[in-house]
């Protein structure tokens, strides 16, 4: 059996629980590839689970990691859209097999070719916080021209993707950020930013049309007194502080986004990174032996656009 190194948690905890060790290379399954991880997405969702606050979603020993990206190694039996050699990214569902690791295997509907000009640890960052923006802002909200859309987190990883795609739909975006990010977020397209160091949104904001709330807890109510007559808050956070019985309660509507594996779904990402009309930031790129300090790092909440691990 072919070994390989790869991030094992066999406990829930804080982020030493994170063990860097020699295990087995997985088998891929019926309807499964085998994928030589180039580089695998950093998501607050991984640190979730790794805690342990949503134990049924995660049987230990555990690897962790949803976004990936890398090379087509072997295919499983029935697989005929990939073949070895292929360059392939995507998210993978929730398993004991993630993509911290040097190989993982993965449902081959779940992965898409990689953007051609995007390298491995680029590619990596991008499918869970594409696939969780273009949900929201695409499909419930369906974004028009005019529409004023307020994105809580606007310099986080789905924060950063969802200005970009709300820009493009037309609308007036406005951003929640520390100044020191605001630059940066006009350059991607915001329109108006708001220091939430400052003060309360509510008093440096007029009435919007959807709230993309990425914080949640006590920013869910918030939200809700920023939204004119029938406008449409999206949670996306595992704690979003209110629900659709409050929200339609005041003439609003309310909607959960979360992002499911699809390599289909990735297909109009792919043609606007390809186009250059979307960019996915990556701010940094840790070693796979240092997951722990990747888990540290997306824990404080400060990160611009995305982190990544390179095996």
């Amino acid at each position: 059996m072919k070994r390989m190194q790869a991030i094992v948690q066999t406990v829930f905890g804080g982020p030493e629980v994170l063990g860097y060790t020699e295990t087995d290379v997985p088998e891929p399954g019926p309807g499964e590839v085998l994928v030589r991880v180039g580089g695998a997405g950093v998501n607050p969702g991984d640190a979730v689970l790794r805690s342990g606050r949503v134990p049924d979603l995660v049987t230990l020993p555990w690897t962790p990691g949803n976004d990936v990206a890398g090379t087509v190694e072997r295919v499983g039996a029935g697989v005929t859209r990939f073949v070895p050699g292929d360059e392939v990214y995507g998210m993978l569902p929730v398993s004991p097999r993630g993509a911290y690791a040097e190989y993982t295997a993965a449902p081959a509907a779940a992965l898409a070719p990689k953007p051609k000009n995007l390298d491995f640890a680029q590619a990596a960052a991008v499918p869970l916080v594409a696939i969780t923006a273009w949900q929201a802002l695409a499909v419930l909200a369906r974004v028009r021209p005019g529409d004023r859309v307020l994105i809580h987190a606007a310099a986080g990883g789905v924060g950063h993707v969802a200005v970009q795609l709300a820009k493009e739909a037309g609308a007036h975006v406005i951003g929640t950020a520390r100044p020191a990010k605001h630059g940066w977020l006009r350059e991607l397209g915001a329109d108006e930013l708001i220091d939430y160091t400052a003060g309360d949104f509510r008093t440096a904001v007029s009435p919007v049309d959807v709230v993309l709330d990425l914080v949640g807890g006590a920013y869910g109510p918030r939200s809700l007194d920023v939204l004119k007559p029938g406008g449409l808050l999206i949670g996306a956070s595992i704690d979003p502080g209110t629900d659709e019985q409050e929200a339609t309660g005041r003439g609003l509507r309310y909607a959960w986004v979360t992002a499911e594996p699809s390599g289909q779904a990735l297909e109009p990402i792919t043609d606007r990174i390809e186009a250059g009309g979307l960019e996915v930031t990556v701010k940094h790129t840790y070693p796979l032996s240092e997951a722990a300090a990747a888990h540290h790092a997306i824990e404080e909440r400060r990160t611009t656009g995305k982190l990544v691990l390179a095996p």
